[in-house]
């Protein structure tokens, strides 16, 4: 028998954004249920993310040049509104959320400032001025220890880990009266979820869900992301006939360490914006000679530039060279400088091997400036949510102040509704459901599901990667259709397990992907359709 539960407000995911839509609404009273895949919190690109938040520099007073710099990224794609609201509500968010209640212990000027009272600001790609505040190299992981500590004890907040979302429920798919059926109006009613630690599948009814689950980088065969980022929300959401858009706009970061890993170690942008050169196997420097902007230029224009640079020399990787970097690398760049250690390069007297790597999703359920989806009661922030921010392109650190003010914004919409009244929703709640599982063949054979994956990661970075043509795309939408099928079957015979819904979800995200690359005839930003 599976578990039953309820709660007004299920947030699923555990990064930066679900943890901020948590806290948020928690600060107002309102009971939330939050639910981690993993049992370490640190298995959440929010950790990883290095360089910085954006925040404003002193010619940003207006706000324009910042708008200006979101939009030339995105090759002109952005939805203007939600640039507006990101560059006006971003500094409020941070100073409100991130200074002030989380105290977070963001780096300061020494120079001509005594009081340190104002950030240490860096540039990064795309960026016209420097207006990126920062914790040294490591500003995700020290943000997210300070929220994760708040959220994980705060009486409002039930905090689960290990429970890996399977599907969305609604009323159209998952209840057992006709009522509810006939009904023109499709509402969103909670989640499936997998226990890892009872290996059971649990019925979580809500009256609002919000979808917090991150990227879908474990898609590809080299990706920065975690474990965990196998488009979870995008698979689910899917299924439910939810909206998605720009979905095959996947960012990869030009620069993360060349090496065999399951996960690129990412190599931060801002040793590029602090003067770190990028040159080849000959120790000469190529971006200047193909963008004005060099080492600056945004991530799809340098990733571009370093595999023209690869294709034309045939050689592996290119080189990140730190020795220009004028700070102490040992104190502003401690968390590349050790991960480099640890595998014998040291970047004080040695240029780093790099090579580019799936890092940053720009598509994902389409939201509103409140994160509401086309799906009533179904919220989306984050990484998986695309709120029309990036267009085709991600500007560099936008991705944290993003995660932030739309968390914020979330929680204040569902809060309003909530104080408001949502209507009762026990007969609802009544006729959904449990899950019924009816795999009985004890075929999960990890070896089976390495496979699977492996066909998954190298046809979507052979086919659907940095470079795209029309044979590649035809070609990875017959081989993804026909796993997808295949799975399909799999799925329904197999037991329930997280290796298995983990490969559901990669397999069904990597699909959409390739749809949505092949639909779009036209090469933009990180779509390079050739």
């Amino acid at each position: 028998m599976s578990r039953r539960s309820h709660c007004p407000v299920l947030v699923v995911g555990a990064g930066l954004a679900g943890c901020t839509t948590a806290l948020c609404l928690a600060e107002k009273g309102i009971p939330v249920t939050l639910l981690a895949a993993s049992d370490s919190p640190e298995n959440a690109n929010s950790w990883l993310a290095q360089g910085g938040i954006i925040y404003r520099a002193p010619e940003d007073s207006d706000a324009a040049r910042l708008e200006e710099d979101i939009i030339t990224a995105g090759h002109g794609l952005n939805l203007p509104e939600a640039v507006s609201f990101l560059v006006n509500e971003g500094p409020r968010a941070v100073d409100e959320l991130l200074t002030a209640h989380l105290r977070v212990p963001f780096d300061r000027r020494e120079a001509g400032d005594p009081e340190g009272l104002f950030w240490d600001l860096t540039r990064e790609g795309g960026h016209s001025a420097s207006r990126i505040i920062h914790c040294a190299d490591h500003t995700g992981r020290t943000i997210m220890e300070h929220l994760h500590g708040i959220v994980s004890r705060h009486p409002a907040v039930t905090y689960l880990q290990g429970y890996t979302a399977i599907d969305l429920l609604t009323s159209h798919h998952h209840c057992h009266g006709l009522v509810y059926r006939y009904q023109l109006e499709n509402e969103c009613c909670g989640v499936y979820v997998f226990n890892e630690a009872s290996r059971s599948v649990e019925t979580m009814l809500a009256d609002i869900t919000v979808l917090a689950t991150g990227g879908a980088g474990q898609v590809y065969l080299h990706s920065s992301n975690v474990s965990t980022a196998t488009g979870a929300a995008l698979s689910m959401a899917s299924r439910a006939f939810v909206r998605l858009m720009n979905m095959e706009f996947m960012q990869f970061h030009p620069t993360t360490l060349f090496h065999i890993e399951p996960r690129r170690v990412l190599i931060t942008e801002a040793l590029r914006g602090e003067g770190a050169h990028l040159i080849n196997a000959k120790g000469s420097r190529f971006m200047e000679k193909r963008d004005q902007r060099g080492e600056l230029a945004p991530r799809d224009v340098a990733s571009r530039i370093i595999l023209d640079e690869l294709l034309e020399t045939g050689e592996p990787c290119v080189f990140l060279d730190a020795r220009p970097v004028k700070h102490d690398l040992e104190a502003r760049f401690p968390t590349v400088l050790q991960s480099c250690l640890e595998r014998g390069i040291d970047i004080r007297t040695q240029p780093i091997p790099v090579v580019p790597a799936a890092h940053y999703f720009c598509g994902g359920i389409l939201v509103d400036r409140e994160g509401r989806t086309s799906l009533p009661r179904l919220y989306a922030v984050g990484e998986c949510a695309c709120t029309g921010l990036h267009g085709a392109n991600r500007l560099a650190s936008a991705s944290l102040l993003e995660a932030l003010v739309w968390g914020k914004s979330a929680a204040e919409d569902i809060a309003a509704r909530v104080h408001a009244g949502l209507g009762p929703f026990t007969r609802l709640h009544a006729d959904i459901e449990d899950w019924h599982d009816q795999g009985d063949e004890h075929n999960d054979d990890p070896a089976l599901i390495s496979q699977d994956w492996a066909t998954i990661r190298n046809t979507m970075w052979n086919y659907v990667g940095l470079s795209r043509t029309t044979p590649r795309l035809l070609r990875a939408f017959e081989d993804l259709r026909d796993l997808s099928r295949h799975l399909h079957n799999f799925y329904k015979s197999t037991p329930i397990s997280r290796p298995i819904i983990d490969l559901f979800h990669g397999c069904q995200t990597a699909y959409l992907i390739t749809q949505a690359a092949l639909r779009n005839k036209k090469g933009i930003g990180c779509h390079r359709r050739v």
